[in-house]
């Protein structure tokens, strides 16, 4: 894996789950046409967004090393991210939610290294370059907005998903592939559209993934800040899109105070936002996200958040009051008076201690699931993992004695007990059991022929979240996509006008200043007629050199194309506008 991209001491800390979804960014294959449609975006937003982003974007570009006039190289941005404590690595467009997050956490950048078709240079609803890179790594340069993001993804990673949270999110990435391709059919777009809109109105009540990536979306994304008057633009997706910056800014788009009423606000990737949300700072973007974070199973516990992991038939954690923590998958959880008082996984089961496996108590120990009593004994004040050495000898309960615990919740325990572990405060976090009964009311949870058993100690449930607590006791390498992004063989035409780019661009650059610019147009009229970028790249450098007659035929070229293609004016106006209101680099 490590082949893929070139490693760094903040790419090292990475765990292996992570690598998976990485991928080479493999530059060579950027065409001159993907250049050109970068260097289109990148000086038309540089232009605007000089004027309506908030400062630090400007100041980013260059601290991250992230050049207008030429697609950004990993290994060179990863060069310079480093001077602000970040990495970056490309991957296939969209990745699953909790692993995007957990990046974050580890302060590396993904960047879906594909880039848009000339076709949908405005907007896409695929990640892509433009969107990563111009996008999110120039505000990453603002400490205070980095951490809010390295938090995000911290926080983010551990929020629950519901089963149909996945299933939307591979939805969603076939349909940004489908879009960015350029061999899709309306009605196989329509189809993915139609599944993506069936599962938003269908997916219950939300999850914390679903909420915290709403938050995410309003902020990150899609985030305004300064005044409700005059807000700047800050977020990835307006800060990548040349459409949207520029109507995000206007009266036709709401513009809200920015608070924790976001996170029940839905999007759609697909269309333009109708309303946005403007923080007054960086800073209550924190104080927000801190706010969510209270809400989450995370840091409440309890039985709801016992369901959730129940509900998300995923991996997942519970840790109990004396910092035991259980993961698997979570099957069953039995109440009384509205706590949890057992828990079930099926299937193979790690204990922890602190995001350490304990000895002995991996997935090969616990491979066909965990099942342990939570709470206070019976007509007992004092809790196990409060009772003191004395304490416990007082109810029978160490090594080689035959004894029966009576839970509150009506859970029966009735064994020899082995054995037990202790925190390093001394507070006993399980004990271990021969010739064990466990029982509720008629139900018998586990019997003395499945082996010995071990019972976690705990009188509640103080957090739950998704994955496991110790990374190194689960196989998390199988990440499986249903879809990868399309990339198709290209046509004689298409390599004729990539080899017509490249020519102008190789002019530019002073590699090849014997390249025939009149030759290329006429080549370009001739056999290409609709094509307008390269057309004004052309009239950039005959403005250039004060070739008049050249930029006169040119003019005349992209007028034709305008008639041809009205649905173009606009990009071919904002191109010449660009070149002639000041040399341009």
């Amino acid at each position: 894996m490590s082949d893929l991209f070139e490693s760094n001491e903040i790419l090292k800390k990475l765990p292996k789950h992570l690598k998976q979804f990485i991928k080479p960014q493999n530059y060579e294959d950027y065409s001159a046409i993907n250049q050109a449609v970068w260097r289109y975006v990148m000086r038309k937003n540089v232009d605007f967004l000089s004027k309506v982003a908030h400062k630090s974007y400007l100041d980013g570009l260059i601290q991250t090393g992230i050049s207008i006039d030429h697609i950004p190289n990993m290994y060179g941005m990863n060069r310079i991210l480093k001077d602000i404590g970040w990495a970056a690595v490309a991957v296939d467009g969209f990745i699953p939610p909790n692993a995007f997050m957990e990046f974050q956490a580890y302060n590396v950048l993904v960047i879906a290294s594909d880039i848009r078709q000339l076709e949908h240079i405005e907007y896409t609803p695929a990640p892509d370059i433009i969107h990563e890179g111009a996008g999110h790594a120039p505000i990453i340069a603002n400490p205070e907005y980095a951490e809010y993001l390295r938090r995000f993804g911290e926080i983010g990673c551990k929020a629950i998903s519901s089963a149909k949270d996945y299933e939307l999110y591979e939805a969603v990435r076939h349909l940004s592939i489908i879009k960015e391709a350029p061999n899709s059919s309306e009605k196989d777009i329509a189809s993915a559209e139609e599944k993506v809109d069936h599962l938003q109105n269908n997916m219950g009540e939300p999850s914390e993934m679903a909420l915290i990536r709403n938050l995410h979306w309003w902020t990150v994304e899609y985030g305004l800040i300064g005044s409700l008057e005059n807000p700047k633009i800050y977020g990835a997706g307006l800060l990548s899109s040349i459409g949207e910056s520029a109507w995000c800014i206007t009266d036709a788009v709401k513009k809200l105070p920015y608070n924790i009423n976001a996170t029940y606000k839905d999007f759609d990737i697909t269309k333009p936002q109708p309303q946005l949300y403007v923080t007054p700072n960086f800073a209550h973007l924190s104080l927000i996200l801190e706010e969510f974070a209270n809400t989450m199973a995370l840091r409440k516990g309890g039985l709801q958040g016992a369901q959730k992991l129940i509900d998300s038939n995923a991996l997942g954690t519970i840790e109990l009051s004396t910092g035991v923590q259980i993961s698997g998958i979570f099957t069953q959880v039995i109440q009384h008076e509205g706590q949890p008082s057992y828990i079930q996984t099926t299937g193979p089961t790690a204990l922890a201690y602190r995001e350490k496996e304990l000895v002995g108590h991996g997935i090969s120990t616990h491979n066909k699931g965990f099942g342990s009593p939570i709470g206070k004994l019976k007509g007992i004040n004092l809790a196990i993992e409060d009772m003191s050495p004395r304490d416990l000898a007082a109810y029978n309960i160490y090594e080689e004695k035959v004894v029966t615990l009576e839970f509150e919740g009506g859970i029966q325990v009735s064994g020899e007990i082995i054995t037990g572990k202790r925190n390093l405060q001394g507070k006993i976090i399980l004990i271990s059991f021969k010739n064990c009964t466990v029982s509720y009311n008629e139900t018998i949870l586990f019997k003395p022929e499945w082996g010995n058993y071990d019972m976690a100690v705990g009188k509640a449930i103080v957090s739950a979240f998704s994955g496991p607590a110790d990374l190194i006791s689960f196989d998390l390498i199988t990440h499986k996509t249903s879809s990868n992004t399309i990339h198709i063989k290209k046509t004689k035409a298409q390599l004729a006008l990539e080899t017509l780019y490249q020519q102008v661009r190789d002019y530019r650059k002073g590699t090849n200043t014997t390249v025939s610019r009149t030759k290329v147009l006429e080549q370009l009229i001739e056999n290409h007629p609709n094509d307008w970028l390269l057309a004004v790249e052309l009239y950039e450098l005959a403005h250039l050199a004060n070739e008049t007659e050249l930029c006169e035929k040119i003019l005349n070229h992209l007028e034709t194309v305008k008639q041809n293609k009205p649905e173009l004016g606009h990009l071919i106006d904002d191109g010449l506008e660009l070149v002639n209101q000041k040399p341009l680099s």
